[in-house]
């Protein structure tokens, strides 16, 4: 399986509406558009072979490779250096075209016209550069035509359309007798110096083609990206340790998230697999109720009210959805609100480096897992309680969906991680219902709404009892994944951290205890044993990044300063050069799982504030926002 490359070798580029891959070779090897869940036109990363790639690199020259971020920004660079230059190619994508007249959030207008700037420069020597676009439209499965035009490519599928101008000035350093048509691709060569600038703006379009592009257009168009990028990030109103890591979660969270609505994706990424070569590569290009809601936390905590207000709308309509029909909660919807995720399998794709099947969709839409009801009840209470209040038809929505779980909370359910072994009476999803009934007393009472607070008040009581008398395994001295097992799981890290229990409680630091001799490896934790408690699926995984940071969090409460910091300290050398980390982190330290994954850079950002809001005030403090206010 030579030829692919690492996960952890690439950066994410977007313009928040979609995304792209960009690995440390120059290689767009994943791109769809116009949505983060629309067919793909890159995905070698699928398959080198059938999937669609965009490389520009050095031509005919030995190098090595560097990338970075710009400071402040996700503009990606890309350096080549070799004997005779250094060469750069610097990648964005301009923020998607319109926006709700008089709404903070930019590009909030849904836009089939996406564009992908390559900008390429010298910084020393000479140095002539190859471009090579081959798209295969709609997972590979679609044929397309392609032309050369006066402004450079046309590439026309039954299903989208993809226009390639390269920039043009008076020394031509993009010649047309270099560029040719070669196995439904474009190929080109540019000679450039320093000083020099090239590049070329790739633009998906239904309508029309693009107007010719020159180097100043093209540095234009990269000046009004980094300013904006550099203005968002500026709101951020955190000052303390791991700054730099703390905002660059926050920037890559925002990639992820689909301004028209306010959606966040779980991931940008499909079929990128958990175990290499094994089955459990899902599509995560949606967005979870539960990964969102935790978003709201990250984003509060970090000052960006507008974007969690975005998402507060579209949660809202999620709930109101589900109240109509008188049905529990989606756990995932597509990122308009659409509750459509049939699952495929595209047959002929390998899957990256032979890891089949490649599925698209998710079947996992339509499971019962009664602990969104709690994320999404204790995201919806932090926004209230932090100047995003909710309104009258809005509250009706919340207080409707909390009677319906007061007749169906006392039952199994699928669980937090999506097996598919069976439901089980899980722990973590009566934890979260008692988070769901005690947010909802809490809202009630603080802004005297009407409310059924006796029943709700008898339903939270009742879950409490029952964790405490059925979800603690006496033997094990620990609470465990579900009634009638001794099986760990790392989702009750949660536990403190949502104020259930306390964290200097006997049965909490014998279970953190428990936790730390069987599922945590150095700073690394597993989510629990597939051995110990079979999930439906064949083979193994690597271990849970959010559940790390979640691990950090809890020794932190826990009174475990030091341990906390040391953790946390280790879990920052497992992120990539550019400090992303994807789903898992497999024994031997590389990345594996969906990449980039909102649920880590989520989990980080909160353990970061709690962490260091303790270092300076004390064990056992919780920062404001992250405390939920329950102290």
């Amino acid at each position: 399986m030579d030829g692919y490359p690492a996960i952890e070798d690439h950066g994410l580029i977007g313009d928040l509406q979609t995304a792209a891959l960009v690995s440390t070779e120059g290689i767009v090897d994943w791109y769809c558009a116009p949505r983060f869940d629309s067919p793909s036109i890159f995905a070698s990363l699928l398959d080198r072979q059938r999937g669609g790639y965009f490389q520009i690199a050095p031509d005919g020259v030995d190098y090595v490779t560097k990338q970075l971020y710009l400071p402040g920004t996700p503009i990606l660079i890309t350096r080549f250096l070799s004997a005779d230059g250094v060469g750069e190619v610097i990648d964005f994508m301009p923020i998607a075209s319109g926006s709700v007249a008089g709404g903070p959030i930019a590009g909030s207008r849904a836009t089939d016209q996406h564009r992908l700037v390559r900008m390429v420069q010298v910084v020393r020597g000479q140095m002539r550069f190859r471009f090579e676009c081959h798209p295969r439209f709609n997972y590979g499965r679609d044929e397309h035509e392609v032309q050369l035009t006066a402004e450079g490519a046309a590439f026309h599928s039954p299903t989208a359309s993809l226009y390639l101008s390269p920039a043009r000035q008076e020394n031509r350093v993009v010649r047309d007798e270099d560029i040719r048509i070669v196995d439904g691709g474009v190929h080109a060569t540019a000679d450039l110096s320093v000083g020099d600038i090239g590049g070329v703006v790739m633009e998906t379009s239904r309508d029309g083609r693009p107007a010719p592009t020159s180097p100043q257009g093209i540095l234009r168009l990269f000046e009004e990206t980094r300013d904006f990028w550099r203005a968002w990030i500026g709101r951020s109103r955190y000052r303390g340790r791991w700054r730099e890591m703390v905002e660059r979660s926050a920037i890559t969270l925002k990639l992820m998230t689909y301004a028209p609505t306010g959606a966040l994706v779980a991931a940008p990424t499909a079929g990128l697999p958990e175990q290499i070569a094994g089955e459990r590569n899902w599509d995560y290009r949606y967005t979870w109720i539960r990964d969102a809601s935790f978003s709201v936390y990250a984003l509060l905590g970090l000052g960006f009210t507008d974007e969690a207000q975005a998402f507060g709308h579209w949660l809202s309509e999620r709930i109101g959805h589900a109240v109509e029909r008188e049905a529990p909660l989606q756990i995932m919807y597509r990122i308009d609100g659409s509750p459509d995720l049939s699952e495929e399998v595209l047959d002929h794709l390998e899957g990256y480096k032979g890891s089949r099947p490649v599925r698209i969709g998710n079947g996992a839409a339509t499971q019962l897992q009664l602990d969104i009801f709690g994320e999404a009840m204790d995201s919806v209470y932090l926004a209230d309680a932090h100047s995003v209040q909710m309104s009258h038809e809005s509250w009706i929505k919340a207080a409707n969906l909390v009677d319906w779980l007061c007749e169906h909370w006392d039952q199994p359910d699928d669980g937090i991680w999506e097996t598919r072994g069976g439901r089980q009476d899980f722990t973590f999803g009566r934890l979260m219902s008692w988070v769901a009934f005690d947010r909802a007393i809490r809202m009630a009472q603080r802004r005297g709404r009407p409310a059924d607070l006796g029943r709700w008040t008898n339903m939270r009581d009742m879950v409490y009892r029952q964790i405490m008398e059925r979800g603690f395994h006496p033997k094990r001295d620990a609470f465990v994944q579900h009634f009638g097992t001794d099986v760990l799981d790392a989702s009750l890290l949660y536990m403190p951290l949502v104020g259930f229990i306390a964290p200097s409680d006997p049965m909490w630091q014998s279970t953190l205890r428990a936790m730390d001799d069987e599922l945590v490896s150095d700073s690394l934790v597993y989510r629990y044993d597939p051995m110990a408690s079979p999930d439906g699926l064949r083979g193994s995984e690597g271990t849970f990044t959010m559940c790390s940071f979640w691990y950090v969090d809890a020794l932190a409460r826990s009174g475990r300063l030091d341990d906390a910091r040391l953790t946390f300290e280790k879990m920052l050398t497992y992120s990539n050069h550019l400090g992303l980390y994807s789903e898992e982190i497999a024994p031997t330290g590389e990345q594996i799982g969906n990449f980039p994954q909102a649920f880590s850079h989520l989990a980080l950002i909160s353990a970061a504030m709690n962490l260091d809001y303790q270092l300076d005030h004390g064990a056992g403090w919780v920062a404001p926002v992250l405390g939920r206010d329950l102290q």
